[in-house]
């Protein structure tokens, strides 16, 4: 009979063994107290209860408005850190048995901070997630109890496509989430430096590309290209200073034809026309009248006065010199003339002009 008793008793306790084992493994397949479970699904569920338990209690309530307060919108701070599972799962009835180690007990702030100081000297944040190879960049993130950093996302697959809470990493069970955001705050502060390094570039290329406009370069073949420029640059300026209009332009030089063509027209008509012996005689009795008796070029006697008389020299012996008469009734020596008129080289006949009147001019050689 005690044998019976005994191995009935041993048959019991392998029943109730084998029964928390299987209980244990299904609520840890069942996954309902992952880290990252979905926490909607638990608040839909949370919510339908109460809209149930409140249909069955509602009472007609007459709303005032003189209690009503208006709250703007709660903010919450994006950067702040909480941890997913703060309580841990109820015991399993193989975990009370003692048959398996109970869940750990829920890590304080300290031990988080030491944690999260552990990951920060391994510089799992700075690395990509070991799940998926990419940056962490502005992604959620997680932070286990192991010390080590996964997307908020990836851990989630990991989890459903393994059924276990198992870290992918060190494989430690039953570990601790919390949520934090070194890998976005890591990021915004990469962004931040390369936008100010390209800000700096930007500057510096442009400050250079300025001073090269200033300073001429020390090589003879970039100095001549750089003075070349700056006359360009200074043409174009003064160009464009310029209101120029092209038929304003055009009108202009034809109007200065125009008065030039005249001009030499004139011209043509005042010394074009040969002058007759009567006109000289005219001019020359004129020129008597002036009593003009040396030479305005040289200073020196003529050889025949206005009125037809030869002038007397100081010797016999000295030959006089031709004198011609301009038809401005002006006289000169011949030669002191074709001198002057050589020496302007800008005039040709019949513009040559009077040395006195400066009047185009006709000439004619007096006789003695």
């Amino acid at each position: 009979m005690l044998k019976n008793k005994d191995h009935s008793s041993k048959k019991g306790n392998l029943a109730v063994t084998a029964v928390a084992l299987q209980d244990h493994i299904l609520h840890d397949l069942q996954l309902g107290h992952l880290s990252v479970a979905d926490p909607c699904k638990i608040k839909t569920k949370k919510k339908e209860n109460k809209s149930k338990s409140l249909k069955r209690d509602v009472t007609a309530v007459i709303d005032t408005g003189l209690r009503r307060t208006t709250e703007g919108p709660k903010v919450e701070d994006p950067e702040k850190e909480y941890v997913l599972d703060p309580t841990p799962p109820p015991l399993t009835l193989a975990q009370k048995l003692g048959l398996l180690a109970p869940p750990p007990l829920p890590l304080s702030s300290d031990e988080w901070e030491r944690v999260k100081q552990r990951s920060l000297l391994q510089g799992d944040s700075m690395q990509p997630c070991p799940i998926c190879k990419e940056e962490f960049e502005l992604h959620p993130q997680v932070l286990l109890s192991c010390s080590h950093v996964f997307h908020r996302a990836c851990l989630q697959a990991f989890e459903k496509f393994t059924n276990k809470k198992t870290c992918p990493l060190c494989r430690k069970n039953q570990y601790q989430t919390r949520v934090i955001h070194d890998g976005a705050r890591m990021f915004r502060e990469k962004c931040a430096t390369r936008i100010q390094a390209y800000w700096r570039g930007y500057i510096v290329r442009k400050w250079y590309r300025d001073l090269r406009k200033m300073v001429p370069p020390t090589d003879a073949k970039l100095r001549r290209q750089f003075f070349e420029e700056k006359f360009t640059e200074i043409s174009h300026r003064i160009l464009c200073s310029y209101n120029t209009n092209i038929d304003e332009l055009f009108s202009e030089i034809d109007v200065c034809l125009a008065v030039n063509r005249s001009i030499l027209q004139q011209l043509d008509e005042r010394c074009g026309q040969e002058i007759t012996e009567e006109e000289w005689e005219k001019i020359q009795a004129q020129a008597a009248r002036h009593e003009i008796y040396e030479c305005s070029i040289c200073l020196t006697p003529l050889s025949f006065h206005g009125d037809g008389r030869q002038a007397t020299t100081g010797t016999s012996s000295q030959r006089p010199r031709e004198t011609v008469l301009l038809s401005c009734a002006h006289l000169f020596h011949n030669a002191c003339l074709l001198a002057l008129e050589e020496f302007s080289l800008g005039d040709n006949a019949p513009f040559h002009v009077c040395p006195l009147c400066r009047s185009c001019y006709q000439k004619k050689i007096v006789e003695c």
